[in-house]
């Protein structure tokens, strides 16, 4: 997961799941650590080449910048044109979530099971 910081616009979150030779991406307004504990709004913006899967630094033409907020592997459990749960493993998301359409490109995301230790 990135943090975008972009000149005059809020900070946000892209969601970047690799599959078939490209970043599926997702743009959260929430960082991972509440992510744990409240839905978010995913909206589906366009996939990104695998190369920005480790990317920090400078946007193109000055217009901010990124830095990884998390990271780690995924496993799709289950995917239909409408849900996807999926199995993360990363530094802060760990466990199994969801990713449910709620029309066009609006998704929601949220924690179905935690995969922290004493943690439900």
């Amino acid at each position: 997961m990135q943090e975008h910081s972009k000149q005059g616009r809020p900070v946000h979150w892209d969601l970047m799941l690799e599959s078939g030779g490209v970043l599926q991406t997702y743009r959260l307004v929430l960082p991972p650590g509440e992510l744990l504990h409240q839905r978010a709004t995913a909206v589906k913006i366009f996939d990104h080449p695998l190369k920005f899967l480790t990317y920090e630094g400078s946007l193109s033409e000055d217009k901010g910048s990124v830095q990884i907020a998390d990271g780690g592997t995924y496993r799709l459990l289950r995917a239909d044109t409408n849900l996807s749960l999926l199995k993360l493993d990363g530094k802060i998301l760990k466990g199994k979530f969801a990713l449910a359409r709620i029309e066009a490109d609006r998704w929601e995301f949220y924690l179905l099971k935690s995969g922290r230790s004493g943690s439900t």
